[in-house]
């Protein structure tokens, strides 16, 4: 980087301290005021509170009907539902079972994303209002913290955890069933950006190999549009400020009283 005369660097040092002195404490109000919103929007206990305790109906079909359920979701668990589907190979075959309150559907996203945006806010709030941050790396390591924070929230309710069909067969919420489905076929509920999805995996086997057919239905769920939105913002602002420390960061040298920009206090 080119070399800067004194006045430029003595305007780039008072700059640098007031953006360690005021402004990132305004954005980290900001993002604070933004994830607490986020968090009235989850339906699960969040920050030591109760959480709200409303039910949802959603209703999820495909045409034509080969796939219907009404499905009652509470929190992070769904409570109810009543599922019929036919399978492609069998139309004349009708499935049907339910999910009953005793032995709920855990949608484990809801909760790890809740964790995730908590993780976010503890970072924020470790901060003193009236604390002096005194480089550039301090600040670039605490927005790192909750940028990382921020993103896997998101991703949590974006992308569902990949897994396989064994697993799938063998995990607890398939207990939730009743009554249980044949062998050769797998549910799944799982969220995908602002959608809850209800996926149906029909198994065969073929020439020795095992193989599978699947088909689902979904339906919009508004608050995890509202949350998603949240924390597209927050991770915006949080960024935001990130490129304006590391604007100052490539400047290793400037300074008023010929320190470093890492130990401006």
């Amino acid at each position: 980087m080119a070399d800067i005369d004194k006045d430029e660097s003595d305007s780039l040092q008072v700059e640098f301290e007031w953006l360690l002195r005021k402004e990132v404490h305004a954005v980290l109000a900001q993002l604070q005021n933004i994830l607490q919103e986020c968090g009235r929007r989850f339906p699960v206990p969040l920050f030591g509170t109760d959480g709200p305790h409303k039910q949802d109906k959603f209703v999820l079909t495909t045409p034509p009907d080969q796939l219907k359920c009404i499905v009652s979701v509470m929190g992070d668990n769904i409570t109810q539902a009543e599922i019929t589907l036919k399978v492609q190979r069998q139309q004349n075959v009708i499935y049907r079972t339910s999910i009953q309150n005793e032995s709920p559907w855990k949608l484990q996203q809801v909760q790890d994303a809740g964790n995730h945006l908590q993780n976010a806010l503890q970072h924020i709030d470790s901060v003193d209002s009236d604390y002096s941050f005194r480089s550039s790396e301090e600040v670039l390591h605490l927005l790192g913290d909750i940028l990382g924070c921020l993103q896997r929230g998101r991703t949590s309710l974006i992308v569902p955890r990949k897994r396989t069909i064994d697993d799938l067969m063998k995990s607890r919420n398939m207990r939730s069933l009743v009554p249980n489905l044949p062998e050769d076929l797998a549910i799944s509920f799982y969220i995908q950006s602002h959608k809850l999805v209800l996926a149906v995996y029909h198994l065969s086997t073929v020439h020795g190999n095992i193989k599978f057919d699947t088909f689902q239905a979904e339906c919009s769920v508004p608050w995890i549009s509202e949350v998603l939105v949240l924390f597209t913002v927050a991770l915006q602002l949080c960024q935001q400020l990130k490129d304006k420390i590391c604007v100052f960061s490539q400047y290793k040298d400037f300074s008023a009283t010929g320190t470093s920009t890492s130990t401006v206090w």
